[in-house]
């Protein structure tokens, strides 16, 4: 994983609630057990008509939205436990989730794939997305080691867990961080 101390960037808005698992990857595309090409089909069919056409009154669709950082309706991320679903926000470009609430099994996916979920209130949420809705290049600025988000409408402080706040600065997956222990495993095992 890339390290993340801070990202300053725009944001696109899916004000959709209760965006499952299921609408970021679709079933029909978990056929691979390689992280490569899931961001193609983030998304898919509300991307794409059924006829395979671009549906541009989708928001990913629309030029006037772009960044790295997706300002979710409430309850993102429920439904089944797929971990494809990080995957395809990771390979689509996404390197932050802001929603009110997400479901714990998407949470720890994205944390262990390089995504931050931010959560924030309902009503920082709701005026977030009417801000970037109406202001399509709002930047927003994402600090990992003092846990904010600043935006225009304010600030709003985030939590996340200390450990993968550790991994997300430093770059490491849980294998990489076992590995930056390395010499004071070498001295415990010495004491044996």
């Amino acid at each position: 994983m890339e390290k993340f101390e801070k990202l300053i960037d725009t944001a696109i808005p899916l004000s959709t609630e209760n965006v499952d698992t299921d609408q970021i990857i679709p079933a029909r595309f978990l056929k691979a057990t390689d992280k490569k090409g899931f961001g193609d089909n983030v998304f898919r069919d509300w991307r794409f008509h059924k006829d395979g056409n671009v549906n541009y009154d989708f928001v990913l669709n629309n030029n006037n939205y772009q960044g790295s950082i997706l300002i979710a309706g409430d309850n993102f991320g429920c439904g089944s436990s797929r971990e494809h679903a990080a995957w395809a926000l990771s390979g689509y470009g996404f390197k932050v989730v802001i929603s009110s609430f997400f479901a714990d099994i998407f949470k720890g996916n994205a944390l262990n794939n390089g995504i931050l979920p931010i959560q924030v209130s309902k009503e920082y949420l709701k005026d977030l997305i009417k801000k970037v809705t109406e202001v399509p290049d709002t930047i927003l600025i994402v600090d990992l080691d003092n846990q904010v988000l600043k935006t225009p409408i304010g600030n709003s402080e985030f939590e996340i867990d200390q450990y993968k706040k550790l991994c997300m600065l430093n770059g490491y997956d849980d294998i990489d961080f076992l590995i930056s222990k390395k010499d004071k495993i070498k001295a415990f095992e010495a004491t044996l």
